[in-house]
């Protein structure tokens, strides 16, 4: 058995999540906040045998596709003097980051 680890942005985790049960898998969804552009993220926890791995791969690198975004320039850190001016910047922003864990033993209860 593995655990799938999946952090997605917000806006892939719906049709993520939809996708995946669509093929039989079951999953877990914690809100979680990135933070370099202090937006909310989608952590998924995914059981899976270690036979399907790759196909719950295949699914999430189908759905968070990378894309570039326009944000304004995070804030200086607290404490530093003078004006902060924000200016738009481009940035990248959906793919996943993805991690599997072994699982050493499974109970169901």
């Amino acid at each position: 058995m593995k655990l799938v680890i999946a952090i997605v942005q917000d806006d892939d985790a719906n049709d993520l999540i939809e996708e995946i049960t669509d093929k039989g898998f079951r999953v877990t969804k914690l809100a979680t906040t990135g933070g370099f552009l202090k937006s909310g993220n989608t952590t998924l926890l995914i059981g899976v045998e270690k036979e399907k791995v790759d196909e719950v791969l295949a699914i999430i690198e189908e759905v968070c596709k990378e894309r570039k975004q326009i944000i304004s320039s995070p804030s200086p850190v607290a404490g530093s003097t003078g004006v902060y001016m924000p200016f738009p910047i481009e940035v990248d922003v959906g793919g996943a980051n993805v991690f599997v864990v072994d699982v050493d033993k499974y109970i169901k209860v």
